[in-house]
């Protein structure tokens, strides 16, 4: 594929990521139709849709996108907390770095039993919807998904957990091919907010 109409569609991606909170499959594929390519355009995956994010949010948010991604990491802890009993790991763009005020929160649930994160839901009076969603191995697996006021950011966002079984936590675990680790438990999180919001210039 040309690299310059793959930087092209991942920067005009990245745009919609950032300033409309899109998620990365469906921005590639609006920047695609945006851009006037071809459908059957093949799409730039996901390391440099990530790399031109973090590029955009440097030129464009760095005033901002900080105390954003401290504010939903703290807010994610909380959620990650009231489920601690299902081993849950945070993902996605607020784990990663990349999230601003109009990310949604992803925490995977590795459970023994499938239907006890609802009822542990349940049983703290919390309304969620239920929905599929591919899995990290592409398989579909449960999300259960709560509209939750952000105290920090003064506004309500996704809350996501996704539902694994017990056994997959090993697996998930291992590092990616770039040597990423793509999901952090309760004490990783913590470490992240213990350190220091960089200073703006």
């Amino acid at each position: 594929m040309n690299s310059e109409v793959t930087w092209e569609i991942a920067n005009t991606a990245a745009r919609m990521v950032v300033e409309e909170g899109l998620e990365w499959g469906p921005a590639k594929k609006r920047a695609v139709k945006q851009l006037g390519l071809p459908a059957r355009t093949a799409l730039p995956d996901n390391d440099v849709l990530e790399a031109a994010v973090r590029e955009y949010l440097t030129l464009f948010c760095a005033d901002t996108q900080p105390a954003e991604l401290r504010a939903l990491r703290e807010w994610a802890l909380l959620w990650m907390e009231r489920m601690e009993a299902f081993r849950p790991h945070l993902t996605g763009a607020v784990w990663n770095g990349t999230a601003t005020r109009l990310s949604d929160i992803y925490i995977q649930l590795f459970c023994d039993d499938s239907k006890s994160a609802e009822i542990a839901l349940i049983d703290r009076d919390v309304r969620y919807d239920v929905s599929s969603v591919n899995g990290f191995h592409g398989e579909q697996v449960d999300a259960l998904s709560i509209s939750s006021l952000c105290k920090p950011l003064g506004e309500a966002v996704g809350v996501h957990y996704l539902i694994y079984d017990a056994d997959d936590l090993r697996g998930a675990l291992k590092p990616d091919a770039s040597g990423r680790i793509l999901r952090g438990s309760v004490d990783a999180v913590r470490r992240l907010l213990a350190e220091p919001v960089p200073a703006k210039d």
